[in-house]
């Protein structure tokens, strides 16, 4: 069964949250710090399968400790708990590798099954890795996407991607000239059969405009539908 590590200084959050992964069928351990839990994961990341973690933390606050592991390759999911509802922090932590995020106060229900799929998506992830012998790649005008080397050159440069950035235009690239809605992208990249906020879809996808979009104010690629969602386009010719 998945193990996750808690993190959170607030001993009652820290219980619910141990106590509603633990009645799931999962393994679950706490720590009440940042330090503590960086020292773990720096040390043996493999023991654990998912990362709950706060962002306010006494000494080493959460987006430190999501910055360190990203840095030294660590590629454990992780979730972020946040009792501030503002953009600028989900932007921060998201760009700093998170896999998502939830505010509180939160339902542990829907954070279970947000964990659960995470670590679907996880899975998914390792068996794409895996060598191809097809060697699948997408390319649209200037992008390309190579499905088994998990890399993206937009004007043959290569692009530095988050794993959710990639799975997000790698699902854009295959399904091209379709509108899809923010709840449909949750559905397939988040693996959210319901969810109460689809802002996380929206920031996705203004990372990914402005690094594959000369111009991220006047996409070419990536346009929005009003009142629906989004549409991919082959953009301008490849150069």
């Amino acid at each position: 069964m998945p193990t996750v590590l808690v993190v959170d200084d607030e001993a009652s959050i820290r219980t619910l949250v141990e106590y509603n992964f633990s009645r799931s069928g999962f393994d679950v351990e706490g720590v009440a710090d940042g330090k503590t839990a960086y020292d773990i994961l720096s040390k043996d990341a493999r023991k654990y399968d998912l990362v709950v973690l706060d962002l306010m933390l006494p000494g080493m606050d959460g987006m430190e400790v999501c910055r360190r592991l990203r840095q030294e390759g660590v590629k454990i999911p992780i979730i972020l708990l946040t009792a501030r509802d503002e953009e600028v922090d989900l932007v921060l932590g998201l760009e700093l590798g998170a896999d998502d995020y939830v505010t509180k106060p939160f339902s542990p229900r829907e954070l279970v099954a947000r964990a659960r799929a995470v670590l679907r998506r996880s899975d998914v992830q390792e068996l794409e890795a895996k060598p191809n012998p097809t060697g699948k790649v997408l390319r649209a005008g200037r992008i390309v996407l190579d499905v088994a080397r998990h890399e993206v050159r937009v004007g043959g440069v290569l692009m530095d991607f988050t794993p959710k950035e990639f799975d997000l235009l790698q699902y854009f690239m295959e399904n091209p000239e379709h509108v899809l809605s923010r709840d449909q992208l949750l559905d397939r990249v988040w693996g959210y059969s319901s969810a109460t906020d689809t802002r996380i879809v929206d920031v996705h996808v203004s990372h990914l405009r402005e690094k594959i979009e000369e111009d991220s104010k006047n996409p070419v690629y990536i346009r929005t539908v009003r009142g629906i969602g989004y549409k991919f386009t082959e953009g301008a010719p490849a150069t």
